[in-house]
């Protein structure tokens, strides 16, 4: 079928019965429920953005010969690199980087894990079945044009014992085997998009002991798959808001779930890993992280640059001029310019695999890792002092549509230079949903650790960080300093 439309994908959703639960209710057609049709809406929207921009988001897959997702492309060329990259930039305008699981995200991972079956099957090839599993499945994930939702993590009960994995009862394990598959029990989190998405699928997050075999799994499954639950968190998409009110969070909620496995049977064509702890732990040599990676930092990017336009124009509305506030302006200036250089940088000393598939140079975007989780609430706290008490005076739809009350907001809450009072209200109400609405808060705890903690990441670039160079300069200056020359 290749890259579907917003009404396909919409479609597919309606025909499966999948069990979503938000605020203790289940919700039996996410399309049409008040608390998750917003975000069904902005989902359609990206599906149909990839044709309203297809010189872009759209090319010819080798395999099927349809129009295809950019996100499902394994790179053989630099050039395609950036084809892709281009591509990836126009679907994170969808949503201006504020919905941070779009099914490009997922769909670059798995071209990455199949691009490199070798991993899969292991050195000797004892996991062959299971790496041919994974690649006609990522095949149907591109022709299919389905969207993949993911848990990774662990849940968190007694962090004095979690990471020993072996013997915990909460995290997924398989618990038993038929004829037909394998039967897995526990939960993990955080499936992001799931009342949204098509298909689950369970795959390597953090390395396991020796001896946790039961804990070693991989594979995917639909979403109507019966035992399979998910309890997601409070909604913060607005029901019934008026989008002027709450322009961001009355479209781009993706939601977050619990993912229960209540003696789930995973057929045997759809598992990837079955039990191999040295397979399970090898998965960084199919190329997975810098693809990850490579897509969060530009939807990061897109992020950053909206909300620098964001801040800049509250500064304009208010006529402030200040030295503070230029230089906190300046500082967003800093993020987005350092977040486009990293990308940049990645894509010229992209590099060829062995094999033929291209890569970006990951080290150019390990610091973002670190950094962009640091940076994005700095960025919210900028927004928050700029707009200060102004993010609290902003009139709403109805109070602007009042005939009496109209005259005087016109009056007495109009912008600088002139702006008339209803612009004013507009950009005013769109920073207060991107930095203090229910979505807000969500997106702060978000990005501070969507790819990990910031603390996590810098111990991470500490701990493999090459340091020939800083040691050959630290041990130059020490020769020379006990030598005493120049």
């Amino acid at each position: 079928m290749g890259a579907r439309t917003g009404a396909q994908f919409l479609e597919g959703l309606r025909r499966t019965r999948r069990e979503i639960w938000v605020d203790g209710e289940r919700i039996e057609d996410v399309t049409s429920h008040p608390k998750l049709r917003g975000g069904a809406s902005s989902l359609a929207a990206m599906f149909d953005r990839q044709h309203a921009h297809a010189a872009d988001c759209l090319y010819s897959d080798p395999a099927s010969g349809q129009p295809t997702n950019v996100s499902h492309m394994m790179p053989r060329s630099g050039s395609e690199l950036r084809q892709r990259h281009a591509g990836l930039v126009r679907l994170s305008e969808g949503s201006m980087g504020i919905m941070g699981r779009t099914p490009d995200y997922m769909n670059m991972k798995f071209a990455a894990f199949a691009s490199a079956p070798r991993v899969w099957a292991g050195a000797d090839g004892r996991n062959a079945q299971g790496a041919e599993n994974l690649v006609r499945f990522q095949r149907h994930l591109a022709e299919a044009d389905i969207s993949l939702t993911h848990t990774i993590i662990q849940p968190t009960t007694d962090k004095r014992t979690d990471s020993r994995i072996l013997g915990n009862k909460v995290t997924i394990r398989k618990v038993g085997e038929t004829a037909d598959g394998i039967i897995v029990r526990g939960a993990r989190v955080l499936a992001t998009l799931a009342p949204y998405a098509d298909e689950q699928t369970v795959y390597p997050g953090q390395p396991i002991p020796p001896g946790a075999t039961e804990y070693a799994l991989a594979f995917a499954i639909p979403l109507d798959t019966p035992g399979l639950k998910f309890l997601c968190r409070d909604s913060a998409s607005s029901p019934g808001a008026d989008p002027f009110d709450k322009p961001l969070s009355s479209r781009f909620d993706e939601q977050d779930a619990f993912c229960i496995f209540d003696d789930v049977l995973v057929p045997r064509d759809r598992i990837f890993i079955d039990g191999d702890v040295e397979i399970y732990n090898s998965m960084r040599e199919t190329g997975y992280a810098i693809s990850m990676v490579t897509q969060s930092t530009i939807r990061a990017l897109t992020k950053l640059e909206f909300a620098y336009g964001l801040a800049t124009r509250m500064a304009e509305l208010i006529g402030d001029h200040s030295p503070t506030t230029t230089e906190m302006l300046g500082e967003l200036a800093c993020y987005v310019r350092m977040t486009a250089n990293a990308l940049e940088l990645s894509l010229e000393q992209a590099a060829e695999r062995a094999d033929g598939i291209w890569f970006p140079n990951g080290a150019t975007l390990e610091p973002m890792r670190a950094m962009l989780p640091v940076w994005m609430p700095r960025v919210a706290e900028i927004i928050t002092l700029i707009g200060s008490h102004n993010l609290l005076t902003t009139p709403s739809r109805a109070q602007l549509d009042d005939a009496g009350l109209r005259p005087l907001i016109d009056e007495m809450l109009g912008g600088a230079d002139g702006v008339p009072a209803d612009e004013r209200a507009a950009v005013f109400r769109l920073a207060w949903d991107f930095v203090g609405s229910s979505l807000a808060g969500r997106g702060f705890l978000y990005e501070r650790f969507y790819l990990t903690s910031a603390t996590r990441n810098k111990q991470m670039m500490q701990r493999f960080f090459d340091r020939s160079r800083s040691r050959a300069l630290l041990d130059d200056m020490l020769s020379r300093a006990a030598a005493g020359s120049a």
